[in-house]
Parts: structure tokens; C-alpha cells; sequence
């Protein structure tokens, strides 16, 4: 882990020089972040950048995502900066798991810390809950149908499950932490805990995981789940807060200190 870490750090370095972009955030995202990552996952990094400003002073419209697949094991792709303010106004999910994600590999400036700070007032709990509640649907029709399923696709079905239920529940982002998702919503003391924590144990070991038999504890939460969340996710509220006049601040204030440290150190 810390020889790849290095090698994550040397990459995003280089995206810089060669992007001349200056990157404000960097982080892990998929299962190694959730906590259930198997031995040959792979490292999924996400990064926030900025570019110079003359790069937004233009007519033309330009490609404000970057993408890397380095290799089989590691892929690294990032937004820009104005596009990640403007999905962060729709409380878009997967950046506010970069957010909140525990393993970061770099931070420069105030820009993540003051997206954090407003994530509470942003967050949307109807646009959320959909957004998990059609990734836990498609993962399950595509992977938990017939009687033989591809065994480690439960755990992309019962996490976004369980964030719809924690949602319902506290009104909040839900963390990224697969364990602390278990352990608030699903009781200990059940067959379902039982067999979760006995596929959890494989995953983490390593085994390879294909296609088994249908856990039917599982399969029968996950359809109990998803149908009443059909119901409950039109009954959330969405986010009321209005904040571009901030954003739009925040925006401007990050270009000007980007490049500003940038120059100073050359002068």
C-alpha cells in the first residue's frame, strides 16, 4: 500500500506539470474507501484541479475532465474545478463521498475544507436517495437475478441500500465506511448479519468471489428494501439552500490563490 501510495502521489505530481493544472483535492473512491476491498482491487483516485485563468477566459467551450487509466490496478481521473461546483449545487453524491472519503492523498488550499464546511447545506436528501436507490436497482437486476449470481456484486447492492437507509434515517450524507453503515442499520443478532459478515470475511481475504448460489437472507432484505424505497425516496426533501453567490466567491478567491503561490515561488 505505501509503495502504491508513492506511485499515486509521483502520478498526480505529473498530471500537474503536464496538465499545468494545480490539483486542490485528491482521494480514494469505490471499495477500498467503502472498506471492503478484496486483494486485486483496484484503486480508484479522484482529484479536484484548477487551471490558469486563461483557460476560463474563452468562448469556447472545453473539456473540463481529466482521465487516466495508468494501469490495470490503478485508474485516476479528476473535475474541474468550476464543473465541481456546479454539480456540487445538485448535491451530487459522488463528490460528497470524495469529501468524506478516509484515504486522501493530497489537499492544497481551502477549497475542499469549505466545500466540506457547506456540504450539510447543500446536501439534497430526495436527489441522493435516487441516486443511490438506481445503483442498488441496476446492480440488482443486472448481477442478484436466477438462481446463481455473481456473489460479490451484494456488496454494490446492499451499500447504496443501506445509504438510502441512512438517509431516511438521519437526514444526512451516509458515511462512506461499509461497517459503520452495518452496524447502525442492520441488527447483529440476525441470520442477515450473520451471512453478511461471512461474505464480508471472504471479500477481505482475498477469495475469488463469481457466481454462487443466491444468498436468499440477502436476496430477500435487498427486495423487502428496494421496493418500499420506491415509495419512501419521492417523500424526501430536497435541498433549499442557496449558495452560488458563495460558490461563485469561492471560485474566483481559489484562482487567484492558486496561481498567485504558484508564481510567488517562481520569483
Amino acid at each position: 500500500m505505501r509503495a502504491m501510495r508513492e506511485a499515486i502521489i509521483d502520478e498526480l505530481s505529473r498530471l500537474e506539470r503536464d496538465e499545468n493544472i494545480r490539483i486542490l483535492y485528491a482521494c480514494e473512491s469505490g471499495s477500498r474507501a467503502w472498506g471492503f476491498p478484496s486483494r486485486d482491487s483496484d484503486y480508484d483516485v479522484r482529484f479536484i484541479y484548477i487551471r490558469q485563468p486563461e483557460w476560463y477566459l474563452s468562448i469556447f467551450d472545453k473539456r473540463d475532465v481529466i482521465e487516466r487509466p495508468i494501469s490495470d490496478q490503478l485508474d485516476i481521473s479528476g473535475w474541474d474545478l468550476r464543473k465541481t461546483l456546479n454539480l456540487y449545487r445538485k448535491s451530487n453524491p459522488p463528490l460528497l463521498e470524495w469529501l468524506q472519503s478516509p484515504i486522501q492523498y493530497a489537499e492544497s488550499l481551502s477549497a475542499a475544507e469549505q466545500l466540506r464546511a457547506m456540504s450539510p447545506l447543500m446536501f439534497s436528501p430526495k436527489s441522493c436517495m435516487y441516486h443511490y436507490l438506481n445503483m442498488a436497482r441496476g446492480n440488482y437486476r443486472m448481477y442478484l437475478q436466477g438462481e446463481r449470481v455473481r456473489i460479490k456484486k451484494y456488496f454494490y447492492v446492499l451499500r447504496p441500500v443501506l445509504a438510502c437507509l441512512w438517509i431516511e434515517r438521519y437526514g444526512a450524507m451516509p458515511p462512506m465506511a461499509f461497517d459503520t453503515l452495518l452496524e447502525q442499520l442492520i441488527p447483529q443478532d440476525t441470520e442477515l448479519w450473520r451471512v453478511i459478515q461471512e461474505l464480508l470475511v471472504r471479500k477481505k481475504s482475498g477469495e475469488e468471489l463469481d457466481y454462487e448460489p443466491q444468498l436468499k437472507p440477502i436476496n430477500d432484505y435487498l427486495e423487502e428494501r428496494l421496493h418500499e424505497l420506491e415509495m419512501r425516496a419521492a417523500l424526501q426533501p430536497a435541498a433549499d439552500a442557496k449558495l452560488d453567490d458563495r460558490l461563485d466567491a469561492m471560485f474566483r478567491e481559489t484562482l487567484r490563490e492558486a496561481w498567485k503561490q504558484t508564481n510567488d515561488e517562481y520569483e
